[in-house]
């Protein structure tokens, strides 16, 4: 036996021989010697010359195939990790010249396509970076070998790959967006567009000639047609990207003309079964085809003016229309039923969608680019030149005035609706063979319409009817008036009416009496039972889903009856397709503001249940969540209407989590429903908590796999609960608060919602959470130190929340407790510091003053703290501060913090805080202190300006923030627990329960005696206050 010894990786030096080595061991079978090679390929990365090595060894035409092969892939991965100067372990200029001077001469000659491809991408990536400082002549030695090689039969190969090479380098320049870039594109076009067209013209001429006269060389012919297509996709990026205003170059102009004229004739080639061109010759010139048309719409939706003013361009909108009615012809189906038969009534193979299709696909969207143009222009922030306005302008009325005349315009409108709107065989059968795949195809959103025929018509249909109210209305209601009757039985003709009729509803409303069509016609036409029904069926569902949100004074009960009828599945015509409509649809059907609970009701129960079992009996995960999306707006606007069904809607829920694996938009959207339930139940939804908590509780621990899928709508469930919940709470909702203290250490969205639960849990157990307060306010500090101010926000308020309980429940002891939790964990001693940092800003101006965080908003917030802690007890907070900055004295704190303090007030424009900071400011009186009794002067113009601002005239000059009778403070309707809590604390609040001017008179009154009477007073302090401010605030009898 032979043992194969395994050299260490570093081991290997750099040579020519270990490299080839290595990559025929990349491309063995073995895993042992992949991944050595694997490692050693790695290794070699940094090493000077391994990157012209690889472009050697892919040159060596003595090496396989697919050695080559991986030579160039690593090279292309090396190219993007260490070509730029920038890149940790760079390659080095003189190897980067090295390989760039070989690069164009090996591409031009590669004869395998495939490495050719893979060696064009790198020569684009090294253009992309270097051309044209560090690689001047690139673009032009390939416009040289293009010119030579076109005029050499035998110089092919040479041309195709350079024709490969140069699209690859324009597609990697179009990719960027820097001006630079751009800049470098237009000069590439100016020096590459007219030999490219040259060309291509050529190349067309080679190849058109061969198949009107015929020839020996069909190969030629075929490398003829693949040049040419090369050239033209590289024409068409060149003239899109590289020219601003492409109306303006005449050698533009000369191209545009040249391919509006053979796009025709191609066509013609490709439809003609007697052509003597090959299955593959025929596929590349469908493919010239469609890079035509793609250069025609791309051209339209990018520079819609100068598509407008090149030549022709009406005339060539009017080809691709003439294309669009030529398919038109056999585009639907003539019968109700599908056919096996493919390829009956027009049908294809699915496979492949024939190049009349793709091309008219492409018209139509040109076309609706047109109308875009003409009634909805771009909007750009560029400068624009005279020139520029002007050429807008008159490309405008030239849409307007010559396409889009009213002729035209009435004809696109008859032939959309009446040849694009029928389904074609195709879909019939589609619809029989995968009824929910097909379903969801038609329901599909964003920008699938760009890739469908019936979906594209209907969008220019609507464009049309938007911006042709006067022309289109009427006909298409003439049209609508003869074919919606109950007597008509051609189903298809209907659908497709019934859908332009839908389409239009919002243009319709004031136009069409919808009310008499639902009662007289489609109430009927619903119960039709007959072949291809469920056509119809499904078209009513999308109707009324379309209409009812914008027709007011419908009969409701008669839509909800035609809906419990379209989910029943004991009538064989309301099939699955037909189902699933109507449950989609029902959404938007209930979702308008018009929508009310009662006329709902006796059709709820069936309509539910119906849902239900539809929801089990559909597959895709797709067409459940939007089912379940129908039922989450029932539940949302039947509020507490919900309840009687509730039992039924949890029953589902509970076994399709478990269903869903790891479908977690399946699990977000059941988490949504829930919280909807909790909202509408409100206190009846507890019990259901036996069955949502364990879903909020797997969804919000960390260590779960689903939490960062599921978390943010775990927690808006969990909030909702709290909302909802009455007093006392659950011990298994108190247990869940435990997974918040991990959220406070996390700086995403979560954050905000954890302290939205936190504050719902402090008003349900506030003792609970003061118990508590040492564990929660740890991480705390950090948060105000490290993140912005909305955590600031966050924090201030929960930890105001706190003390405001404190006093609540235990007096001035339980803010004591309470503080000693606030010193422990350093949020007081961060509150302080953060003021100190704003103080030692305001107090200095020019380019050395220090910056602060703590400012405006934030700044507020901190203060509020403090405002609440003075206001419970003055000489708590001193001792608190004292604590809090030990190295300090607290004549020295009150000096500065006062200053800030005062300073600060005049940007609150909130009068509650307004108020708060004036209570705290009074209270402090008490301390007889000089440092606050020597600020007399702002404290009476501060009592001055606040006490006018919340004097309410209508009740005798009293403080309009009082609250004087708490039932004034509740809501007309229903009123959440939450809401009830908070309001009760509100009106516990001294800022709603102490009149200003009252209790400013009182400290007052209490500061005069403690300084032995009135004349005592004034000759001590109230002396140094300017007579003036002392007279304003006199006039208010205050004392």
């Amino acid at each position: 036996m032979i043992f194969a010894v395994e050299v260490p990786a570093e081991a290997n030096p750099l040579t020519t021989g270990n490299l080839h080595r290595v990559l025929k061991a990349a491309t063995s079978a073995d895993q042992q010697q992949l991944r050595t090679s694997a490692q050693q390929l790695q290794n070699w990365e940094r090493q000077p010359g391994y990157y012209s090595s690889l472009q050697s060894a892919f040159v060596d035409f003595s090496l396989p195939t697919e050695v080559r092969y991986l030579a160039i892939l690593q090279l292309r991965n090396g190219i993007d990790k260490y070509w730029r100067k920038s890149a940790a372990n760079a390659i080095s200029a003189s190897e980067k010249a090295l390989i760039r001077s070989q690069c164009l001469a090996n591409g031009f000659n590669e004869p395998d396509h495939r490495l050719a491809l893979q060696y064009a991408v790198v020569v684009s990536k090294i253009i992309r970076t270097d051309y044209p400082h560090d690689w001047p002549e690139m673009i032009q030695s390939i416009i040289t070998t293009l010119r030579v090689a076109s005029t050499k039969p035998e110089s092919s190969l040479q041309l195709s790959r350079a024709l490969l090479i140069l699209l690859y380098a324009v597609k990697g320049l179009t990719t960027g967006r820097l001006v630079r870039t751009r800049a470098i594109l237009q000069d590439v076009s100016r020096i590459s567009l007219g030999p490219l067209a040259t060309t291509y013209i050529n190349r067309v001429n080679v190849w058109r000639t061969f198949l009107e006269s015929g020839g020996d060389d069909e190969g030629g012919a075929l490398d003829s047609i693949e040049q040419s297509l090369l050239a033209l996709r590289t024409l068409r990026r060149l003239i899109i990207a590289g020219y601003d205003h492409p109306n303006r170059h005449g050698e533009v102009l000369e191209f545009w003309s040249v391919i509006g004229g053979q796009i025709g004739h191609m066509l013609n080639l490709v439809l003609q079964e007697s052509s003597a061109v090959n299955i593959g010759g025929k596929r590349l010139i469908e493919k010239h085809i469609m890079q035509m048309a793609k250069f025609h719409l791309n051209m339209v939706q990018t520079h819609p003016a100068g598509f407008s003013l090149l030549p022709d361009s009406t005339s060539l909108a009017h080809a691709y229309w003439r294309a669009i009615t030529l398919l038109g012809e056999t585009f639907g189906s003539q019968t109700v039923t599908a056919s096996s038969k493919i390829g009956h009534d027009g049908d294809i193979d699915d496979e492949e969608t024939p190049v009349l299709e793709k091309m008219s696909l492409k018209g139509l969207l040109i076309l609706r680019a047109c109308v875009k143009m003409a009634f909805n222009p771009a909007q750009t922030l560029k400068y624009q030149q005279p020139e520029d306005k002007e050429e807008r302008k008159r490309s405008t009325e030239l849409i307007k005035h010559t396409l889009l005349a009213d002729g035209f315009v009435r004809e696109m409108m008859e032939t959309l609706v009446t040849r694009f709107f029928v389904f074609r065989t195709r879909d019939l059968r589609d619809w029989e063979e995968e009824p929910e795949e097909w379903e969801r195809r038609e329901e599909g959103e964003g920008d699938v319409w760009e890739f469908s025929i019936r979906s594209c018509s209907e969008k220019l249909f609507l464009d049309l009817v938007i911006h042709h109210k006067q022309l289109l209305v009427q006909p298409l209601l003439d049209v609508f008036n003869q074919v919606a009757t109950v007597h008509n039985g051609d189903i298809l003709l209907k659908d497709s009416i019934y859908a332009a009729i839908g389409l239009a509803a919002p243009v319709l409303e004031q136009k069409l009496d919808f009310g008499t069509f639902l009662s007289s016609t489609l109430v009927h036409e619903v119960q039709t039972q007959q072949s291809g029904c469920n056509i119809l069926r499904r078209r009513i569902a999308i109707t009324l889903g379309q209409w009812l949100p914008v027709k007011e004074g419908l009969d409701r009960p008669l839509v909800y009856q035609i809906f419990q009828h379209l989910l029943n599945t004991d009538d064989q015509f309301n099939d699955q397709v037909v189902r699933v409509t109507a449950g989609r649809q029902l959404k938007n059907v209930i979702d308008p503001f018009e929508f009310l609970a009662e006329p709902f009701m006796p059709y709820a129960p069936t309509i539910l249940t119906r849902l239900m079992k539809l929801i089990e009996e559909v597959e895709l995960w797709e067409t459940k969540m939007a089912l379940l999306n129908t039922i989450s707006i029932i539940i949302e606007k039947m509020d507490q209407h919900i309840s009687p069904f509730a039992d039924q809607i949890v029953e589902l829920l509970h076994p399709l989590w478990a269903q869903a694996g790891d479908v977690y938009l399946i699990k977000q959207t059941i988490l949504g429903i829930l919280s909807g339930l909790v909202a509408s139940m409100k206190a009846e939804s507890r019990r259901y908590h036996p069955m949502i908590i364990p879903l909020i509780e797997s969804s919000v621990d960390p260590s779960s796999e689903i939490y960062a899928s599921l978390v943010e709508e775990a927690m808006d469930l969990w909030s909702a609960i709290l909302v909802q919940s009455p007093s006392p709470l659950s011990q298994d909702v108190v247990a869940m608060a435990r997974y918040l203290f991990p959220m406070y250490e996390s700086a995403t969205e979560i954050l905000r919602k954890a302290f939205e639960i936190t504050e719902l849990y402090v008003h349900l157990i506030p003792q609970h959470f003061l118990n508590e307060a040492h564990f929660l306010l740890r991480p705390f500090p950090s948060l105000l130190a490290t993140t912005k101010r909305e955590a600031a926000s966050l924090i201030t308020d929960l930890v105001e929340l706190l003390i405001r309980y404190a006093y609540l429940l235990d007096g001035p002891q339980g803010v004591a407790n309470l503080t000693a939790h606030l010193i422990s964990s350093e949020i007081l001693s961060s509150l302080l510091s953060g003021l100190r940092t704003a103080y030692n800003a305001h107090q200095t101006t020019g380019p050395n003053r220090p910056s602060t965080s703590v400012d405006g908003l934030v700044e507020t917030d901190y203060i509020s703290v403090l405002a609440r802690l003075a206001l419970a007890s003055p000489a708590l907070f001193l001792s608190a501060l004292t604590a809090a900055l030990p190295s300090e004295s607290i004549e020295t704190i009150m000096s500065w913090l006062l200053t800030e303090w005062l300073s600060h007030l005049d940007n609150v424009s909130n009068p509650e805080k307004r108020k708060l900071f004036c209570l705290a400011l009074t209270a402090l009186l008490e301390t007889n202190q000089p440092w606050i009794l020597g600020r007399l002067q702002e404290l009476m113009t501060l009592w001055t300006d606040l006490i006018v601002e919340l004097v309410d005239d209508d009740h005798g000059g009293a403080d309009c923030l009082v609250w004087r009778d708490m039932d004034n403070q509740k809501p007309d309707g229903p009123e959440a627990p939450a809401n009830e809590r908070r309001r009760t604390l509100s009106f516990a609040d001294p800022v709603h329960k102490l009149d200003l001017k009252g209790y400013v008179r009182d400290k007052l009154q209490a500061v005069v005696e403690a300084c032995g009477g009135r004349e005592a007073f004034e000759s001590m302090w109230l002396v140094n206050v300017d007579a003036d401010v002392v007279g304003a605030f006199r006039v208010l009898g205050v004392v």
